[in-house]
């Protein structure tokens, strides 16, 4: 019998690809991150359905790790994770929809509060609240959501009376992942200059690439995204946290082809010889990066098939791709067997780099029709 192959009624059996998700490997990268922290408390970015790994499971595992600070990007997102995480703090990252202040309150979650607009409409709350408690981001030089230093400055300055203390004040790295870029050292000296003017409230600047290579940027609290998922954190160089995702396809065909047959849509890869092709069951549907494959001008990515790697080669369909296993000894790939397309040395920046992506994407982009496995 083909390896993964099963009964009727076998969920990784009838699935076209199997997600394995290493529960235990986020434990260990949560703590290794928490104690590279220190003195600094260690907080966790479980947005997009914690980075495409599923929230619910994540959260488990990081409360278990020690974990009591979260952020997400929407509230419906907190609203999840307090079903996990019941004594959790949940920040919003998106800042504050109109009109949904008591969709916070009911389930105690603090809105991260980037404009006067925001500001304004969450102290109209506060002064019917006991307690709302909410954080403020400012704009260090990302040109995104958040106050401008001249804003920021006001609100220290009591120009703007505000009904709450704000629990932290936060900004937000742009070039954190390329430690030569003088961006890093701008911003940590405009929020250090900021943060000052806000006595007792606790800062917080630094993500997974400030955290590992910035110490000036830990202040209170360091909040780490793509380190607790495995991805790559720098731009260059060793990934010093653990691999947290494996995903393997499953292989519906192995086939034929003779030299100069165009394979895929567009026929845009042209066979250079007489090849051995085994067509596999996920596609861009699934969250692999569409331009990942190859064509006669680009290379693409890899699966790892009957021990070694073979190249995707044509454009990747919606629910399929096809790998050339020329170079495996015949009869080594059967329909039924399983190519990991991440996993087993192959990380999910390296299946982004060929489509002109990063490893956040891929893995934030994994569909729900592999059958998931938490290891």
């Amino acid at each position: 019998m083909a390896e993964g192959a099963g009964k009727a009624g076998d969920a990784a059996a009838e699935a076209g690809g199997i997600l394995e998700i290493d529960l235990a490997a986020l434990h260990a990268n949560y703590r290794d991150l928490a104690a590279r922290a220190a003195p600094a408390a260690c907080a966790a970015v479980v947005k997009a359905d914690a980075y495409g790994i599923g929230l619910e499971a994540a959260g488990r595992a990081l409360v278990a790790a020690g974990c009591d600070t979260y952020f997400v990007a929407l509230v419906g997102e907190a609203r999840r994770l307090r079903a996990v995480a019941p004594k959790a703090v949940i920040y919003v990252l998106n800042g504050l929809n109109p009109g949904t202040a008591a969709a916070y309150a009911a389930i105690a979650a603090r809105p991260v509060l980037g404009s006067r607009q925001e500001i304004e409409e969450w102290d109209a709350h506060a002064r019917k609240s006991r307690a709302a408690p909410a954080a403020i981001h400012i704009d260090t030089g990302m040109t995104r959501h958040g106050l401008t230093l001249d804003e920021a400055n006001e609100l220290a300055d009591g120009l703007t009376p505000l009904s709450f203390k704000p629990s932290l004040i936060m900004s937000h790295l742009a070039s954190a992942d390329d430690p030569r870029n003088p961006m890093t050292g701008r911003q940590i000296a405009a929020f250090r200059a900021i943060a000052a003017r806000f006595p007792g409230v606790p800062a917080s600047l630094a993500n997974s690439a400030g955290l590992l290579a910035f110490p000036d940027a830990h202040f209170d609290l360091v909040r780490p995204g793509i380190a607790l998922y495995g991805g790559a954190i720098f731009a260059s160089g060793e990934n010093p946290m653990r691999a947290v995702v494996r995903v393997r396809l499953r292989v519906i065909q192995v086939r034929e082809a003779k030299a100069g047959d165009g394979v895929g849509y567009g026929n845009e890869r042209h066979l250079a010889r007489d090849s051995r092709l085994a067509i596999l069951s996920a596609g861009y549907g699934d969250g692999i990066p569409r331009a990942a494959g190859s064509s006669d001008n680009k290379t693409g990515a890899e699966v790892i098939i009957g021990g070694r790697r073979s190249p995707l080669v044509g454009r990747v369909s919606m629910d399929l791709v096809i790998a050339d296993v020329t170079d495996l000894p015949d009869g080594a790939v059967r329909r039924g067997d399983l190519a990991t397309l991440v996993g087993d040395g192959i990380s999910v920046d390296e299946l982004g780099a060929p489509a002109g992506t990063v490893g956040y994407e891929v893995l934030t982009r994994l569909g729900r029709r592999y059958h998931r496995v938490y290891v």
